[in-house]
This record gives structure tokens, sequence and C-alpha cells, in this order.
């Protein structure tokens, strides 16, 4: 169990309680932790109850499914009912709700709906199936944006046409201006993404400290990692400082992984605007094809619908993923809306914040 124990041991986490107790004093702090996996290490091993009351963490737009609004979803489904398709998806988007249902639900109606644990997987399902079309339902970050640029090199250095992908990856920077421009929340700072950053580097974040004066340290994804996170941006603010920090640099590198982003360079194009749930559309904030890989593109393929669709009035997603309000502070949670009954996004991906709270934060509720 070496490396994980490492980060796990409880006389270096009281080390770090203690610290960042010291550092906080009888100031208040609220820091974002951009990422869902975050907010999954923080609950399942208690941190928020570690942390002195005077330290806030709250949840971001960090989760790649939770972003997803119900319209693409159902664009999805659209695809999904076409006879001559088979549509191959993540595991964690079959369940997320959309306008008409869920993907498992198209399944269940007799739609070829596939989970597959990659884009090249959807890759071999089309060559298995040369009498079918093959859409994979593209999401994600630039932490799985590279493994669709792979694929699409490879399908077109096999000439294949039964094959497309119907793109929904999008950036981590647009949200985070856009969180730093939101009028209705306060920030001391942030817990910058660890697996977007073993992409994209630590450069990207520049804006924050330099544009906003907000502190940002990059942590990992181990409950000590997000102690000393928390420690650090405490620490800087402490000294007077405002930086870019890099917690997590047995991973993140400052430039980032350069062949990756070279990849996404010759496949991807930004898309002029893109919705995100609870955000609204934001500009140059998603990625889509780009004229070389075209013919790949299922927006371009088929006649999709495109019909945007509001968010259910009960649900509150949107100010969840914007850290406004915690999930059990919205109507339907743990009631009408469960891992097993979700209303919206963040309860149904294993990176949600709702699904978080409810299945390890149950006792900071009583």
């Amino acid at each position: 169990m070496r490396f994980i124990d490492e980060f796990r041991d409880p006389a270096a986490a009281r080390a770090l309680v203690a610290a960042i107790a010291d550092l906080a004093g009888s100031d208040t702090y609220k820091f974002m932790e951009v990422c869902g996996g975050h907010t999954h290490t923080i609950y399942r091993h208690g941190i928020q109850h570690l942390l002195p009351e005077s330290v806030e963490l709250v949840h971001g737009p960090g989760c790649p499914v939770c972003v997803i609004p119900m319209g693409r979803v159902d664009d999805a489904m659209w695809l999904a009912e076409r006879p001559e398709v088979i549509l191959t998806s993540f595991g964690d988007m079959m369940r997320v709700p959309g306008g008409r249902g869920s993907l498992m639900e198209a399944k269940a109606r007799g739609a070829d709906v596939r989970f597959v644990y990659s884009p090249l997987d959807a890759l071999g399902v089309a060559l298995d199936n040369p009498d079918k079309h093959v859409v994979f339902f593209a999401v994600g970050f630039e932490t799985t944006a590279p493994s669709t640029a792979v694929t699409l090199v490879r399908a077109s250095e096999l000439g294949l046409t039964n094959f497309s992908v119907f793109c929904n990856h999008v950036t981590i920077v647009p949200p985070l201006r856009a969180i730093l421009q939101s009028p209705d929340l306060r920030l001391s700072g942030f817990l910058g993404p660890g697996h977007v950053s073993t992409v994209v580097g630590n450069r990207p974040y520049r804006f924050v400290p330099e544009v906003h004066g907000k502190p940002i340290v990059v942590a990992g994804f181990e409950p000590l990692d997000i102690l000393a996170g928390v420690a650090m941006l405490l620490r800087q603010i402490r000294q007077g400082r405002c930086e870019v920090e890099n917690q997590y640099g047995r991973v993140v590198r400052e430039e980032g992984n350069p062949q990756a982003l070279a990849l996404m360079a010759r496949v991807f194009e930004l898309r002029p605007h893109f919705e995100w749930r609870g955000l609204g559309f934001i500009s140059q904030s998603a990625l889509k094809l780009n004229d070389d890989f075209a013919q790949f593109d299922a927006e371009q393929r088929f006649d999709m619908p495109g019909i945007r669709v509001a968010d259910p009035k009960a649900c509150q997603c949107g100010e969840v993923l914007k850290g406004v309000i915690k999930p059990w502070e919205c109507k339907v949670f743990g009631t009408a809306c469960t891992p097993q009954t979700p209303i919206g996004t963040c309860m149904v991906s294993s990176e949600g914040a709702c699904a978080a709270y409810y299945n390890f934060g149950r006792m900071a509720l009583r």
C-alpha cells in the first residue's frame, strides 16, 4: 500500500490540521475546491470535520458530467434512438437525466446504447459493426480530451466512415473566470484541479492571482494533499503572497503535458460559445472538431435538434456548481433526489457534489 498510506498518515494529518488552525487564527476563509474528485476525498475522509470552523470549503464546477446541460443529453438520446446508430458513452453519463429521461432509459426502450471505458473501445465497436454508425458521446475537461483526440487520429488513419464523435469536451479556465466574476460569491482562494493540470500545467491559472488577487494551489486527491493545499493557501495569505502554487508536484509539471496539448491542438478548436449547467453560455469554453476531422463530427453528420432544455425548478445543481449553496440546502436533496432517483447531474456523477454529500456527509446534517 505504499504511496497511499503515506498520504493518509494520521500523525501527519494532525500536524497539518494544527498548522491550518494556527494559520487561520480568528479570521474566516472560504476556499473553493474546483474538482469533484477533491469533494469526494473531503467528505469520504471527513476532512470538513477536521478543519477549524473559520475555514470553509465549497464545491466548484469541476465535475465534467455535472456541467453538461440537459439539452445536450437529449441530443445524445436523439442520436441513440436512430435505428442506424450505436451510441457509446462512459458509464457515468448513462443515468444523467435529460428532458426525456436518461440514456439508460433510452436503452431500456430499445435504443442501442453501450457503455465503454474509453473512446478507443468505441472505435472497436465501429470496427466490429461495419453496418452501423457508431457515435462516441465525448465528455470531460482537458483530462479526457487527449484520449478522444488519439481515437480520432486512429479513426482517420484507418479511414473509418462509420464512426463519429458527439463532442462535449469543455475547458477549465473559462468557468473559473465566470466564477470569479460572479457577484454573489466571495472566495479567499482556490484548490486547483489536479487531473486537468496534469495536461494543461500551472500556467493557465496565473490570471487568478494576477487579475483577481486570489491564491490558487493545485492539489492532489489524497487526504494529506487536500490538507496541505489548504495550509499552503493560508500561508500565502498570511505572508502577503498571491500566486499559483503546485502541491501536486509528483504528477503535475509547470508546462503540463506538451504531447497531449499538441495532440489536442491537432484535432480540436474552440467553440464560439457553449452552454454550462448553472453557468449559462460561456464563450470559448468548449472544444469541437476542427476542419481536418470534420468528417467525424456527429453534429455535422446528423441534423441534430439542438434544443435547449430548462433544468427542473426543484433542482439547484446550478447553485451547487457555483458554490453558492451546499448540496443539503437544496429542497429535494436526500428526499426526491437521491443516487437511486436523481433529479440533477450532481447526484448522478461519481464526482458530483450531491452524491458525495449523500454518501459520505449525512452526519453533517444532524
